[in-house]
């Protein structure tokens, strides 16, 4: 019989394998969507995450309803609005993926194509993830959540219907309503419908972010080592994964290190399939310098805003948590900051392009 370790990590292999494919095969890319938006005028990719979104929003609260999945026991539904971590961390996110090219999930999604570049980024964001939660930086953390946090009271939490003191018929209309309004936006002009690369990946990453909290709230659930739920991010997971193969017997398996694996392995799948595979560096040690500040940047910020696109844009918001639309306000604006930056060379001009001035 299979422990509920081994059942998690096989779970987040299979859902990990699907973002995989749809990162590289269905061109789904949080960055390159905020780019597309805000260059080039083209809202498909977005369009893409708002229908994911829509579809993790419905299935996930469809489990709930039906006590499928307890999402209180998620580390997104705490008693405690964290405003400090959600906005600094989410900036600091957003403008590290922005130095990079791409996010946590875009790395893995990279070093299955042969990009050496996202190997390098990969281990300094796990580190500096790793040192955020349990390390030096950890302290940092520390010290700019916790008084910018905001603490609601005794049997509260940070969900929507929680804050509104929804009942569960408000709270389904509440759902309908939300995931109606962006699949509607998704899918009106019918751009994104002549897309079916996009389309499919966006079913496709959507049912895996429900089929994530499924796995660890019931086909893994231990009743006599009850853990929190949990379901597709990438930032704590690339430093567990480094943690597992640097210890092994210290370490244990879990949902976040198969969903690690299960993208490098689907992208690797993908890029092999379509001929695509191609071993890439660094052009020159500028670029290698831009690639770890972003790495840094992306490890620390992830862990203060507890997720990264897919983790706060996706996973948390199909949990109803507040700090999904937060945090991802923060992480865009990061982001336009970072590819300002990026074009021109120079951070000023880069801050007064992003507020207007």
């Amino acid at each position: 019989m299979l422990s509920p370790s081994t059942i998690a990590f096989a779970c987040g292999l299979a859902a990990g394998g699907v973002l995989g494919v749809a990162g590289r095969a269905g061109r789904f890319c949080t960055l390159a969507m905020l780019e597309d938006a805000f260059f080039g005028s083209d809202f498909r990719r977005l369009k893409s995450f708002a229908l994911a979104a829509a579809v993790a929003l419905l299935a996930t609260q469809g489990l709930a309803e039906f006590g499928v999945v307890d999402l209180s026991r998620s580390i997104y539904l705490t008693s405690s609005i964290g405003f400090g971590g959600a906005i600094i961390g989410g900036l600091m996110f957003g403008v590290g993926m922005a130095l990079v090219g791409t996010c946590g999930f875009g790395t893995l999604v990279r070093v299955g194509g042969g990009d050496l570049r996202a190997i390098v980024v990969f281990l300094v964001l796990g580190l500096s993830a790793l040192a955020t939660m349990r390390g030096i930086t950890g302290v940092l953390r520390v010290m700019l959540i916790e008084p910018l946090s905001l603490r609601l009271s005794e049997g509260n939490n940070q969900t929507l219907t929680s804050l509104l003191g929804a009942g569960s018929t408000m709270r389904a209309l509440l759902v309908v309503s939300i995931a109606a309004a962006l699949a509607f936006w998704a899918l009106a002009d019918g751009r994104l419908i002549r897309s079916p690369r996009l389309l499919a990946s966006a079913f496709a990453v959507g049912a895996a972010v429900a089929f994530g909290w499924f796995s660890t709230g019931w086909l893994a659930d231990d009743e006599f080592d009850p853990a929190r739920v949990s379901s597709l991010t990438f930032v704590a997971p690339l430093g567990d994964a480094i943690l597992y193969i640097a210890t092994f017997s210290g370490a244990r398996l879990n949902f976040g290190i198969g969903s690690v694996a299960g993208v490098v392995a689907g992208s690797l799948g993908a890029a092999l399939l379509s001929r695509g595979f191609r071993w890439e560096a660094c052009d020159d040690a500028r670029e290698l310098k831009r690639h770890l500040a972003g790495a840094l940047l992306m490890g620390i910020g992830g862990i203060m805003s507890m997720g990264c696109t897919i983790g706060q844009g996706l996973t948390a918001f199909s949990s109803l948590a507040l700090s999904a639309p937060i945090t991802m306000l923060a992480i865009a604006a990061g982001a336009r900051l970072g590819l300002e930056f990026t074009m021109t060379g120079e951070w000023l001009p880069a801050v007064r392009r992003l507020f207007g001035t």
